[in-house]
């Protein structure tokens, strides 16, 4: 019975749930205009596990989410990660950040966008269908009126980046859920527990996140 750490961090929120055979049994999060992540994620981890009579020795994998998002949320998250897994000699397992955004709602029919703010009227996007499978690859984009035309599916809008969108697509066919805001480490623990299941693991020493654009310093 596997017990994996989830850490999801690539936004303003900090998350964090502890899962058993793909099952939650601790979750703790919170979402601050600034971010809290490195004052908040270790205090979290530590909570949850003293609450629930665990040690660290007791995780069999921890699974972060792997971007695109903050430059820096990302970085707290998977050297936070990999400080584990070195430490515990333990596997670490990496989940798409857009995913974990577009499993918080189920449809019918149509398609799934998960938008992450990028600031300005960038965003980054990809596209999922109704089984929450990735049928077009993560992008950054520079949204107008002209996108998503080819379409004639319902668009399902997600994540923090669709709200500075709702006077530019107009169209019917697209449904703006502005109560799915961030990605959470709530949807990692099913797919976190099918990747320890098939031995997916990523390389600790080498493996980067998924930043998608370089980090530019602005003053």
């Amino acid at each position: 019975m596997p017990i994996i750490l989830n850490i999801e961090t690539a936004t303003k929120n900090c998350s964090v749930a502890i899962a058993k055979e793909g099952k939650i049994i601790a979750f703790r999060e919170i979402a601050e205009q600034n971010f809290s992540h490195a004052e908040k994620l270790h205090v979290f981890i530590a909570e949850l596990l003293s609450e629930n009579q665990l040690q660290f020795s007791d995780l069999n994998a921890v699974a972060v989410s792997q971007g695109p998002g903050s430059y820096t949320g990302l970085r707290i998250g998977v050297s936070s990660a990999k400080g584990f897994c070195y430490a515990l000699n333990i596997p670490m397992i990496a989940i798409d950040t857009l995913q974990l955004l577009a499993k918080q709602i189920k449809i019918g029919d149509g398609i799934i966008i998960p938008m992450i703010d990028a600031r300005r009227m960038e965003v980054f996007s990809a596209f999922y269908d109704k089984n929450h499978q990735q049928i077009r690859t993560t992008q950054a984009e520079i949204i107008d009126e002209t996108f998503y035309q080819e379409i004639s599916d319902t668009i399902h809008l997600v994540g923090d980046g669709i709200e500075k969108f709702k006077n530019t697509l107009t169209d019917s066919k697209f449904i703006f859920h502005s109560a799915i805001v961030f990605p959470s480490a709530k949807e990692m623990s099913q797919l976190s527990f099918e990747k320890y299941q098939e031995n997916n693991f990523v390389d600790v020493a080498y493996f980067e996140p998924f930043y998608l654009k370089d980090f530019v310093l602005t003053k």
